[in-house]
């Protein structure tokens, strides 16, 4: 599965993003919680340089709990400061308070020494497609200040909101990479939504998550849709699927490509459980 997709604006955001680099004292960088090093653009250490950061491991509450632990210590053990965030149940906003006054004392007691007293610290906000940055600002701000949706590309220009507690937010579009050279990180955004369905075999991408799931979280697939049988093909399991949820067309033939769309919006709005797409040290 070649999965290629780079719209025309996202040249614009990483130059954007670069420019206004200036503007901010710290940057939060959004990932998924369910695949941190699969939602984190490959570029986004170059253009961020040395700009203070701090990663927000989001939509923590949809992924396993266990999962999530390894995770803070794997980005503790490379020396970057993370935070789970879960925005519906209101987990992790203190944490990431404390922690972005933490990272920015130094600068903070300097501003103070000089009687600079105004202005609050100037977060951006950056993340690839689909990872929640609109939905985070909104809860930051106590306002709909800016347009969510689970559709990738919602957000596409800049903007200033100001935050409950005093912070400054600069929104910033998503923005992904022109390929992905390993097709596993491909297929775990596409699991996850961050890549448009219309540019994606659904059933080629429902196979694989099958896959995935049969070996990972097989009680998922038990629970949900009553399969027991893991040894057959995955497409094979698709069609139990398929039958299980009235997918059967004229002739008793399944619907496939029906069967696919249920697995995969079905696994988006987290109804099969908690379930992380990847761990550390896993290849």
């Amino acid at each position: 599965m070649n999965i290629q997709w780079f719209p025309g604006h996202m040249t614009k955001t990483r130059k954007q993003i670069t420019e206004d680099l200036k503007l901010v004292d710290i940057v939060y960088e959004l990932v998924d919680a369910r695949l941190p090093l699969s939602s984190r653009n490959p570029e986004i250490d170059k253009i961020l340089n040395q700009k203070p950061r701090i990663v927000i491991l989001n939509k923590s509450d949809l992924a396993d709990s266990k999962a999530n632990a390894l995770w803070i210590d794997y980005f503790k053990s490379q020396g970057i400061k993370a935070v789970l965030v879960s925005c519906p149940k209101n987990i992790g906003f203190d944490v990431l308070e404390k922690e972005t006054k933490l990272t920015l004392n130094d600068k903070l007691e300097a501003r103070k020494a000089k009687g600079i007293t105004g202005g609050g610290i100037k977060v951006m906000i950056v993340g690839i497609p689909n990872v929640g940055k609109s939905t985070l600002i909104n809860k930051l701000s106590g306002r709909a200040s800016t347009k969510t949706g689970d559709r990738p590309g919602v957000t596409k220009s800049k903007q200033w909101i100001s935050a409950q507690n005093g912070f400054q937010l600069l929104d910033t579009p998503g923005i992904l990479w022109p390929k992905f050279e390993d097709e596993n990180v491909g297929l775990k955004l596409a699991f996850s939504g961050a890549i448009r369905d219309e540019i994606m075999d659904v059933e080629e991408l429902a196979v694989h998550l099958i896959s995935f799931l049969s070996n990972k979280y097989q009680s998922a697939l038990q629970d949900r849709y009553g399969l027991v049988d893991f040894y057959k093909h995955p497409y094979e399991v698709l069609g139990d699927l398929g039958r299980k949820r009235g997918c059967v067309i004229s002739g008793g033939e399944v619907d496939t490509v029906r069967a696919s769309n249920i697995l995969l919006d079905e696994f988006r709005a987290s109804k099969l459980g908690n379930i992380t797409l990847e761990f550390p040290g896993e290849k």
